[in-house]
């Protein structure tokens, strides 16, 4: 019942003990509202809704000391297979495979250069219920100092087949699983990040403005990483919410 083929993006959630703060920025940013989780154990899990379908979700730490981060979650219909993958591959399993109440099953992973991702068994849960419409995921994009690493890591793990992207001076990789785009790569971006900072994923909302919705950022406590610009794609921004955590925007070209 996943809303997505195996293999492909399907959900994103923010961990962050600003989870009143994020509650609040996100609506604010997006037009979402909060559906707050009944079970006690889920520690105030929101999943945020647009129209009154899920796009993303929100919740505390694992540990105390987390810093704020956006995951991007793979479907998968065997996340115990992807763990025994992820293994053979050289990544490390950070949270293996868990039942989350009746919703599906989860595990965490990092890949050998260090950026975290996770997948996602869906039971009553699929995830995300709509994509690529202003105020719901859009893309998610590796950013790693190690691109043929991650080529040959996550065609073992997801069976993912890179392609070249032209984008400038920019070395883009696409992934593609049978007729489709799933995800990209790129290395890590002159000095808007340190040299030092580990591979990440992030996740791209789209928007029908970036720079009126980067700008609205600002006014509610984020702060502009990279100002909007334009890619094949569309026109994006990279921002950091009011507590530290890193996301992107895409206003999809025509």
């Amino acid at each position: 019942m996943a809303s997505v083929p195996s293999g492909t993006p399907c959900w994103a959630d923010l961990a962050t003990p600003g989870l009143d703060a994020a509650r609040r920025f996100y609506p604010e940013l997006f037009g979402w509202t909060g559906r707050v989780q009944p079970e006690p154990e889920a520690g105030g899990y929101t999943v945020f809704l647009l129209g009154g379908r899920a796009v993303a979700g929100v919740g505390p730490p694992a540990v105390p000391e987390q810093v704020p981060i956006w995951s991007t979650y793979v479907a998968t219909d065997d996340a115990d297979l992807v763990t025994s993958r992820v293994e053979r591959a050289g990544g490390q399993v950070v949270v293996p495979p868990l039942e989350v109440f009746d919703r599906g099953r989860m595990a965490v992973f990092t890949d050998p250069a260090g950026a975290a991702f996770s997948v996602w068994q869906p039971m009553a849960f699929a995830g995300a219920e709509v994509f690529d419409v202003p105020g719901a995921m859009s893309w998610t994009e590796l950013v790693t100092p190690d691109p043929e690493g991650a080529r040959a890591f996550y065609e073992l793990v997801f069976g993912w087949q890179p392609e070249e992207e032209p984008m400038g001076q920019v070395a883009y990789t696409g992934w593609r699983l049978g007729d489709r785009m799933v995800a990209g790569m790129m290395p890590p971006l002159g000095d808007e990040f340190p040299a030092d900072s580990p591979a990440y994923w992030t996740v791209y909302f789209s928007v029908a403005d970036a720079d009126a919705t980067a700008a609205h950022a600002a006014e509610l406590g984020g702060t502009i990483l990279v100002p909007p610009r334009d890619v094949p794609a569309g026109r994006i921004a990279a921002l950091r919410d009011p507590d530290g955590a890193l996301f992107s925007l895409i206003a999809l070209a025509p």
